[in-house]
């Protein structure tokens, strides 16, 4: 069985919510490792971290 080819992502024609997932992965410094070799290779820790200022930041918005 073969692998799924990823798509290249286009991070101008994104949903608000996986925009803001990626605004804050860069904020992070973990955008490049994302786009290279995709979610998978965070730690939980990583993910976490990007999931918990993601709800903040959706909190703070009017």
């Amino acid at each position: 069985m073969s692998k799924k080819k990823e798509k290249p992502i286009d991070l101008k024609n994104l949903e608000p919510e996986e925009k803001l997932k990626y605004e804050v992965a860069e904020e992070l410094g973990l955008l490049d490792k994302v786009l290279s070799q995709g979610w998978k290779s965070l730690t939980s820790k990583e993910t976490g971290r990007i999931g918990g200022l993601v709800t903040k930041k959706k909190k703070q918005e009017p």
